[in-house]
């Protein structure tokens, strides 16, 4: 209080009381927040005993960010403090969207390490409404697909589109960033064209009804393993409701009796892979009888359906997997799916690589012989495994840093990628003993010691076979003997062996004592795969006379002994 008993205050006093400073009272004073009560003689201000209230009151609206004018109205109960929080509320959730998107997209700069000329283009894909993004995809698929009759494809390209969330994280900015260019690229038109020119060539006949007598026949266009499935009802006539509802119904039955076909080809084709079932194997033939029989029912709706598996079936199914894969289509839909936050779809490579070698290697179905899982004794392949590991050891002790680029009889292999074969072969052996299969194939397992890399994997198997069991377990869901998966390594190793000794001149006569029934189980185990574009082996060479066991082994899978 004043000293002179009247209750003003002082600037200096209302400063010292509030902890404000005395240059911004003077400012909202000026600005009609704070208004004066009186002034001295001398024209200094003077303050009531509010003034302390409201001042503490324009302080706590501002630190919120509100508005000068906006206070000034609720001091003067123009507006109400609870609705102007609400209007200042929305205005601060604007511009936190606003710097989280500068965020995300300065995030996304440093992730992509972009160049300082990009920097305003992806600025401006980041602020594109909806809309604008949406009209992207469809310039994209329109122009992609110009000319061909494929509806269904085109309907489902353009449902999925690019929404991003108000607040998109780095990672869905990069994605949108990184689809707006890849839409722009002729590799992927091509790619969506020769997919939707597929759709085309295979849909049934305008009009056509299907299997059932029904007018709509909805068109599956979902490819094993593709990432979304595009369907859309083909009229005869105008429908009535209850038609077309059907129709619809037996639509979404349809694509879901797709989407299962294809998640049980990933299950299975990853599995025979984990297992270490060769695609052109006999023990891969009832894994691919099981997914042409599971496919077959879903192409009731196309141009004549097959209906039993024979080699047409499996000629159409191998073409709809190689139609399908297509790394930068299915590159769009991972990005399509970041940008929307909905779950990535599972990758398809390994189990479509498997599949199709798999298809080309039994282009008709023929029963399994299980004889080929028999006759295996544990122990002799065990001893076998010792023998053939024994010398292909001392040839790889041999080989000097020099020799690791020379060529080798795997055509397209160096020494140095045989060496690092042959020691995955041991490494995937040993997780499947522990059951855990492991799926790092394309990884670097050699390092800068291939010699210390084949002992280490030999002693790592050797300990799993006898520690877990492995030689008298079965494995997989047609129960293939562990010791047989044993004995395909002891092949590998022993024909890989020969391919090395030829590529650095050493002798092949490899693991005499074991070379006999190396050769024997090679020929049960092989001898029924059709020996095909994109088999393991090719076609079985004739080995000279007197030739080593292993020299007649190599020549059986495809090489040249002479």
């Amino acid at each position: 209080m004043n000293e002179d008993g009247t209750g003003l205050l002082t600037i200096g006093e209302l400063a010292r009381l509030t902890g404000v400073p005395v240059k911004t009272i003077r400012s909202w004073s000026d600005q009609d927040l704070l208004p004066p009560a009186a002034r001295t003689p001398a024209g200094y201000r003077l303050y009531g005993p509010d003034a302390p209230a409201r001042l503490e009151i324009v302080r706590s609206l501002r630190e919120l960010g509100v508005g000068l004018t906006a206070i000034r109205s609720v001091l003067h109960r123009e507006l109400t403090v609870a609705g102007t929080a609400a209007q200042w509320a929305d205005a601060l959730d604007a511009q936190i969207r606003a710097l989280r998107l500068q965020s995300a997209v300065l995030r996304s700069v440093a992730a992509r390490g972009s160049a300082a000329e990009e920097l305003p283009y992806m600025t401006e894909l980041a602020r594109l409404s909806a809309r604008e993004r949406r009209r992207i995809i469809t310039d994209f698929v329109e122009d992609a697909l110009d000319g061909v009759d494929a509806p269904a494809y085109r309907s489902g390209l353009l449902a999925a589109t690019p929404d991003l969330p108000d607040d998109p994280t780095p990672e869905q900015i990069g994605a949108w960033i990184e689809l707006a260019a890849l839409v722009r690229e002729p590799e992927l038109r091509a790619a969506l064209r020769r997919l939707a020119e597929y759709s085309a060539r295979t849909a049934p006949p305008a009009g056509e009804p299907d299997a059932k007598s029904e007018p709509y026949a909805p068109e599956e266009r979902r490819a094993p393993g593709a990432s979304h499935t595009t369907t859309e009802p083909r009229t005869a006539a105008a429908p009535d409701p209850a038609m077309q509802e059907q129709a619809a119904q037996e639509q979404a039955a349809q694509g879901q009796a797709a989407a299962r076909v294809a998640e049980l080809m990933r299950v299975r084709g990853e599995a025979a892979v984990a297992a270490g079932i060769a695609p052109d194997s006999p023990a891969a033939e009832p894994v691919i009888a099981e997914l042409v029989a599971a496919w077959l029912p879903t192409q009731t709706g196309t141009a004549d359906p097959p209906t039993e598996d024979n080699p047409a079936a499996r000629a159409r199914l191998l073409e709809q997997l190689e139609t399908a894969a297509e790394p930068v289509v299915e590159r769009y839909w991972q990005l399509l799916c970041t940008v929307t936050g909905r779950p990535a779809p599972p990758r398809w490579d390994t189990a479509g690589a498997w599949t199709t070698a798999a298809l080309r290697a039994h282009p008709r179905p023929y029963g399994l012989d299980r004889s080929a899982f028999d006759g295996t004794d544990p122990d002799r392949v065990l001893r076998a495994y010792e023998q053939v590991t024994r010398d292909v050891a001392a040839l790889v002790a041999a080989v000097r840093p020099e020799d690791l680029a020379l060529p080798t009889p795997c055509a397209g292999w160096s020494v140095r990628q045989l060496l690092d074969h042959m020691v995955w072969e041991n490494l995937m052996a040993t997780s499947i003993a522990e059951d855990a299969p492991r799926d790092d194939h394309t990884a670097d397992h050699l390092g800068d010691d291939h010699r210390a890399a084949f002992d280490d994997s030999v002693r790592a198997a050797l300990a799993a076979f006898t520690g877990s069991g492995m030689l008298r377990r079965t494995y997989g869901p047609y129960e293939a003997p562990g010791a047989m998966i044993v004995q395909q390594v002891v092949v590998e190793l022993l024909a890989h062996g020969w391919d090395l000794a030829r590529a650095t001149g050493a002798p092949t006569g490899l693991a005499p004592e074991a070379a006999e029934e190396t050769l024997a189980a090679a020929r049960r185990i092989y001898g029924a795969a059709p020996r095909t574009e994109g088999s393991s082996f090719a076609p079985e060479r004739p080995a000279p006379p007197g030739a080593s066991a292993t020299d007649r082994l190599a020549a059986f899978l495809g090489r040249d002994p002479a």
